[in-house]
């Protein structure tokens, strides 16, 4: 999969693959193993279920740097972890792995976190959106753009409203989020991916699979996305 998406789209965009897990010398045998050619950086969650403390968050992902030939992108979602990784560890891991440690996701939807880690974080390091409804505003206070759920079925609304947030367009940038918005919020009602896989099957891009546990989207919310993607046009 990764030599696919490398000569697909090698030059053209950033290319990130995932590499986490809660179990630290797991992941770093999956790290050491892979065909790591043509990656900018690595995304890695922080370790779920067994809630590490902040000091084994730090040492987990210490870890992995020392492992890796490139840089990783840390990644924070409290939500899908039940962990929080806390503003001072992730200041604390860019400082101590400088080119190592690169940027941070960060989904926690607590903008006092974000502007703490902004605010103190080491120039080269990235801060970027998790969390598709505030990357506005995360943009305004200094990140640098988003991963995107809404960005695989809507990219060139997705796409022109980050732009126009980072060449400070704040006008143009409103106008394409508040387009978005009532999208980006019926496809998360029943959980990602469902939703914006039913959002890209209707536009005709892929066909509406899950695999268990995860289950295609009730028909009351396909149709409201169907009008929604209407409205898109």
């Amino acid at each position: 999969m990764i030599r696919c998406v490398v000569k697909a789209c090698s030059g053209r965009v950033p290319i990130v693959a995932g590499a986490g897990g809660n179990d630290t010398r797991s992941v770093i045998s999956g790290i050491r193993s892979m065909d790591k050619k043509g990656l900018d950086l690595l995304l890695s969650v922080v370790p779920y279920y067994n809630k590490p403390g902040q000091e084994g968050i730090y040492q987990h992902f210490s870890a992995l740097a020392a492992a890796s030939d490139i840089p990783l992108m840390l990644y924070n979602v409290p939500s899908r972890t039940g962990s929080n990784m806390a503003p001072g560890t992730v200041l604390r891991l860019a400082h101590d792995h400088p080119g190592k440690v690169a940027a941070v996701k960060e989904a926690s939807g607590d903008l006092q976190q974000v502007m703490e880690i902004i605010r103190d974080k080491p120039s080269d390091f990235q801060v970027v959106s998790g969390d598709d409804a505030i990357t506005l505003p995360m943009i305004a206070l200094g990140a640098g753009g988003v991963v995107s759920v809404a960005g695989n079925g809507y990219p060139e609304i997705l796409s022109g409203m980050v732009n126009a947030a980072l060449e400070g367009d704040l006008e143009r940038a409103r106008e394409l989020h508040y387009r978005l918005q009532p999208m980006m919020k019926a496809i998360f009602k029943e959980g990602n991916p469902a939703g914006i896989k039913a959002a890209m099957e209707i536009r005709g891009w892929i066909e509406n699979v899950l695999r268990l546990p995860l289950v295609p989207v009730t028909r009351q919310l396909y149709q409201e996305i169907r009008e929604l993607d209407r409205t898109l046009g």
